[in-house]
Formats: structure tokens, C-alpha cells, sequence
């Protein structure tokens, strides 16, 4: 018992210092758990097939899916006209919306729904993400004390108080507590992130440099100024053809930037529409109905539509809506562009851009090259390229990730890759928002059989097989693997304290010691020993080991065990001074850059003050 002790201290130890990373730390708690054998092996991994951090796992990936599609900004866009902008509005907001879910879904659930939306409302409003993530975790564990299903430790209680032959407590019979810890927590917690995370600036802020959007380089290179939308018809002599055949740049001097499709048949039915995009050197054979964004001057494009009897769907001079045609429309869901810096020991200097053949040897169109300010896009082929000239070129995205491999020819400016994650698949956000939805239908209602962790598991598998994420290399980028790692390393340690009876000893001991001190004081040692506890074991073992306690020590001293059986599921829930208390706490960890102190500067204060508040209000909500 005092190794475990002595063990779980130096750990809590560095988590708070924060000397080393809390995954590790997490880590070796466990792998000294197991030298020192109070664990078995399997005792000690049974962390890393539990449950909760399988879903975890899965709940990253659906959030990922929920960013990837644009979902997450059209519903906070919604969730922003609300706010108002402001950010006290924002927090409000947050605490309400994720409190009322929180009441109906688990704490996990209700956090991986709001997590994106919340991120994106931030980013939006100007505001740090890290200033409403934290208030998101704490309000999901605040919300899930309004029914019975909301908290596993509800569930605890109300078990311990049927088996004890007392009344059942209903699904709404936890609502008045629920709704009181909302209300205090609103009002305590807004002034302790003002105060201890209004200083926090964004990782990778200003010190870090800021490389141009895909539209940023769209509008710079005038790209979006002469950008015109084509038709192919079912009559038209460009089908049956690839682009290249048609010649467009040399008869006509356009620039054809990207050709879409959208699939269609049983794949589409199954999965969701799906957009087909190429560029113009591609040899895939124009289809009627395939769209063509070309770029250049009204003259030339209406006599290539004329020619080719293409009809124009938009065009560069319209300012009827839906009738401009403009880089919004333009996708860089499959290709994009990017820019490259020639540098001076470069091959191409003083080449043309027809002698360079970018398209032959690295499958990119040139599509504006930048000259000491100068920028040309007409007459590309037989411009002459120069040391310290920008070209800006389109392509797949795999293909321009491969121009970083001439060093010695140009330098790629942004990270293409980061570039292509950052493109929203707006096209699936339909196929996004049913698969969340039927996740958190399964969650909210016991009657459809399926569970938690199934549901979460199939909507992650279902974002991925449904085109939500690019690719599986995707949705494995979504899973911040240091939060899985010390929630799975973390929670043997409550088997650890469980097995060598050192919960046990520590509860019995405080408890009994305040029993003669009359019901309030031996509440308030209850509740901040419950409360205590909760830091080290999960909320549900916290409540499973106090229940019987609190119950047993409610009727010595002749009173009702309402409140004493509130009191351990309301601290067992209340957690806040941990990131691995709660999975709540966890998921948001890394999104809002937190360390394990903020969470003791924040979370501590606002424990403490809701055990406070809960041990005068409850003997008032239910007497002794």
C-alpha cells in the first residue's frame, strides 16, 4: 500500500511540475507498478483495452471527419449569429449548449460533438480555443448530472439505494442538482479562465511563420478574376476528348484549371456524393456534364464556349448571384497549387516554361509566374524564368508533394501536405452530419442495442469508408496519441489502489473520524474525500467504493442517505483538477494546448468551490 502510495505521489508530482511529458510520466507510473509487483501484466495493460480509451480513439477520428467536411464551421457559424460575437456571449453559449447535451449523452459523447464546433466558433470569433475548451469538458461533467443517465455515477447510487430498500430514484430526479452545478460553475469558472488562461497564446502563434492560404495565392496571381465556368453539353466536339487535344492555350490563350465530375450510380447512393477532379493535362476523356473553370478574357472563352458549343454556367462579369463565377467555386479537394521560389543554382534559369516541361517530368501546370512584382499569366509558354521568380503551379496534391525533392532546383513555399488537410471536403458534410447524428442517438437512448463504444467505433469506421477523411492516413492523424497514452497508462493505477486496499483505508479513516461532528461535517468528509479520491481512480470506481460508505454512515447517525449518496456522485462527477480524472478532461487537452497545471489552476479552484456550495445546498434540496 505505501509503494502504490509513494508511487501515485511522485507521479502527481511531475504532472504538476510538468518536467517530463504526462504520457510519459503516465508511463512509467505503470511500468513501476509492474517491478515493484502489485500489478500483473495483464492487470497493468488492461488500460489499453479499455473501453473508454477505445472510444476515445474512435472519437477522435469522427471529430477529425466533423473538421475535414466544414461541418464543424457551417454549425458554428449557426451557433455564432446566437453569441452575438462576444465572448463572454460564446462562453454562455458553450456551457448551456454542451450542459443541456451533456444531460442526454455521455460526457465523452457530448465532448467529441462539441469539440470541432467549438474549436471553429472560436477560431471565428477571434477568440483562443483554449479559453472555451476547458469550459467544454467541465460543462459536459456539470450537464451529466441533470438525469440518471448522464453520469455513471448516477447510476451508482440509484442502484446502492434500491439494493439498501429505499425508493428508486426517477430519470428526472437528479435535474435540480444538475441544473444548480451548471449555474454555479458558470459563475465560478468565468473568472478563473479570464484569469489564469487569458494570457495563453496560440502554439505555433506569432513566432512561427505564416505561409499563404490556397486562396490567398488564388486571389494574389489574379487567378479569380477571370475565371470562367464551362458546361460540355451533349453536343459539344471537346467530348470524347482530353484537354490537352483541344489546344486551348495556343488557339484560344486560356488557361483550363480544373475539370470536375460528380459521380454518381450505386458508389454515390452507398457512400455519398463523390467530386471527380482533374487538371488539364490529364488524359481523361471530357463527358457531357463535366464542369471546366477556365481562366482568361471574355473574348477568348466565348469563342472557345462557341466553338465547342459549351454552355456557360458562370462567368467572370455577372454580378447576379450564383451567375459569378469566383475562386470559391474553384475545389482543391483533389488538386491545388502551390508556389515555388527558383533558386539560383536552379537548371531552369533562363528557360522558357514550355523548356522547362513541368508537365512532362513532374505532372503540374504552370499557371502565373511572379517577376519582381510582376505577375504574368497570359503567354506563359515562352516566358523566360529567372533566379528569385515565383511560380505557381497546380497539380494533385501527391505530385506537388514530390517537388520538394529538387532542393537544388526551387523551394517549395508552405507545406503542401498541411495545405491539402487543411481543404474542407464541404461536398460530404451531409454524409458527415447523418453518421454523428446516429452515433448520438445510439448513445442518448438505452433502448436501441447498441453500444457507447460500438457506436463510436462504426461512426469512425463509417467517416473513413464514406470519403469524410482523404484517406486511413488521414484519420490516423486525427488520434492525439499522447492523451490515449496516459489515459490507458493511468487507470490501473485505481486497480493498484483497489488491490492493496489503500482507497479503502483512506476513505474509512476520514469518514469515520467525522461522524461525531454532526451529518454536515460528516457530508462535507464525504464529499472532498469522494472529491479527493477522484483526482487518482475513475469517477465510477470513486463512486462504486463511497457508495456503501456514505450509505452505511448516513444511517449511524439516523439520517436520510439522499444527500450523502448526492454528495459522492456529484465529487466523483466534479473532477476538474486532473486531465485524466475524466475523458473529458483528456480529449480537450490537446486541442486547447493545456498542461497538467492549468488544469490545477482552473479546475482546483472551481472543485473546491463547488464541494462548498453542494454541501450547504444539498441538506436544503434533500434534509436530513
Amino acid at each position: 500500500m505505501v509503494t502504490t502510495l509513494v508511487i501515485l505521489g511522485v507521479a502527481s508530482l511531475f504532472f504538476v511540475k510538468g518536467w517530463l511529458r504526462s504520457d510519459v510520466v503516465a508511463l512509467c507510473s505503470l511500468a513501476a507498478l509492474l517491478l515493484c509487483g502489485i500489478l500483473t501484466p495483464e492487470e497493468a495493460l488492461a488500460g489499453f483495452s479499455s473501453t473508454v480509451v477505445i472510444m476515445m480513439v474512435a472519437l477522435f477520428v469522427v471529430g477529425g471527419a466533423v473538421f475535414q467536411t466544414g461541418l464543424a464551421k457551417m454549425m458554428s457559424s449557426r451557433l455564432m449569429k446566437l453569441a452575438g460575437g462576444s465572448e463572454l456571449g460564446l462562453y454562455l453559449l458553450v456551457m448551456l449548449v454542451t450542459g443541456l447535451i451533456g444531460a442526454f449523452v455521455s460526457n465523452t459523447g457530448t465532448v467529441a460533438l462539441m469539440l470541432p464546433i467549438v474549436v471553429s466558433l472560436a477560431t471565428s470569433a477571434g477568440v483562443n480555443p483554449a479559453r472555451l475548451l476547458m469550459p467544454l469538458a467541465f460543462a459536459s461533467s456539470m450537464g451529466g448530472m441533470m438525469t440518471l443517465i448522464g453520469t455513471p455515477p448516477n447510476l451508482v447510487i440509484a442502484d446502492a439505494l434500491e439494493h439498501a430498500g429505499y425508493e428508486r430514484l426517477t430519470f428526472f430526479s437528479f435535474t435540480p442538482v444538475g441544473i444548480i452545478c451548471l449555474l454555479v460553475g458558470i459563475v465560478a469558472l468565468y473568472p478563473l479562465v479570464r484569469l489564469f488562461l487569458s494570457g495563453r497564446q496560440d502554439e505555433g502563434g506569432s513566432g512561427r511563420r505564416r505561409h499563404k492560404s490556397l486562396r490567398e495565392l488564388v486571389e494574389e496571381y489574379g487567378l479569380d478574376r477571370d475565371l470562367w465556368l464551362l458546361k460540355i453539353t451533349d453536343g459539344s466536339p471537346a467530348a470524347g476528348h482530353a484537354v490537352p487535344e483541344l489546344d486551348v492555350q495556343r488557339r484560344y490563350g486560356l488557361t483550363v484549371l480544373e475539370v470536375r465530375r460528380v459521380r454518381g450510380g450505386l458508389k454515390s447512393a452507398l457512400l455519398g456524393k463523390d467530386v471527380y477532379q482533374e487538371i488539364a493535362l490529364s488524359q481523361t476523356r471530357l463527358q457531357p456534364g463535366d464542369l471546366l473553370y477556365v481562366s482568361g478574357r471574355a473574348g477568348q472563352v466565348r469563342s472557345f464556349a462557341t466553338a465547342m458549343r459549351l454552355e456557360v454556367v458562370a462567368d467572370a462579369d455577372s454580378p447576379k448571384d450564383g451567375q459569378k463565377a469566383d475562386s470559391a467555386g474553384m475545389g482543391f479537394y483533389k488538386i491545388g497549387v502551390a508556389e515555388l521560389l527558383l533558386m539560383p543554382t536552379s537548371r531552369l534559369q533562363n528557360c522558357t516554361v514550355r523548356d522547362s516541361r513541368f508537365r512532362e517530368k513532374y505532372r503540374v501546370n504552370v499557371l502565373g509566374v511572379q517577376h519582381k512584382q510582376e505577375y504574368r499569366l497570359e503567354g506563359l509558354a515562352d516566358v523566360k524564368l529567372h533566379a528569385g521568380d515565383r511560380i505557381l503551379v497546380q497539380g494533385s496534391w501527391e505530385h506537388i508533394a514530390r517537388l520538394t525533392e529538387e532542393q537544388g532546383e526551387w523551394v517549395v513555399l508552405g507545406q503542401p501536405l498541411e495545405e491539402a488537410a487543411r481543404v474542407t471536403l464541404d461536398y460530404k458534410a451531409p454524409v458527415a452530419a447523418l453518421i454523428m447524428l446516429a452515433m448520438v442517438v445510439c448513445m442518448m437512448f438505452d433502448s436501441i442495442p447498441v453500444a457507447p463504444v460500438t457506436a463510436a467505433i462504426v461512426a469512425a469506421l463509417l467517416m473513413v469508408l464514406t470519403g469524410c477523411l482523404r484517406n486511413v492516413e488521414a484519420a490516423y492523424k486525427t488520434i492525439n496519441w499522447e492523451s490515449i497514452m496516459l489515459i490507458a497508462a493511468m487507470l490501473p493505477m485505481s486497480k493498484a489502489l483497489e488491490k492493496t486496499g489503500a482507497s479503502e483505508w483512506v476513505s474509512s479513516h476520514l469518514v469515520s473520524g467525522l461522524g461525531d461532528l454532526g451529518p454536515l461535517w460528516l457530508l462535507a468528509g464525504i464529499y472532498f474525500t469522494t472529491s479527493l479520491l477522484t483526482l487518482f481512480i475513475s469517477n465510477t470506481a470513486t463512486a462504486v467504493l463511497l457508495a456503501p460508505i456514505a450509505l452505511s454512515a448516513a444511517q449511524q447517525v439516523g439520517a436520510s442517505p439522499l444527500p450523502f449518496l448526492f454528495a459522492v456522485t456529484i465529487a466523483a462527477s466534479m473532477c476538474f483538477a486532473s486531465p485524466f480524472s475524466t475523458p473529458p478532461n483528456a480529449l480537450v487537452m490537446p486541442a486547447g494546448g493545456y498542461r497538467f497545471s492549468d488544469y490545477v489552476k482552473v479546475g482546483l479552484p472551481l472543485q473546491v468551490v463547488m464541494g462548498v456550495a453542494m454541501v450547504l445546498l444539498l441538506p436544503l434540496l434533500f434534509p436530513f
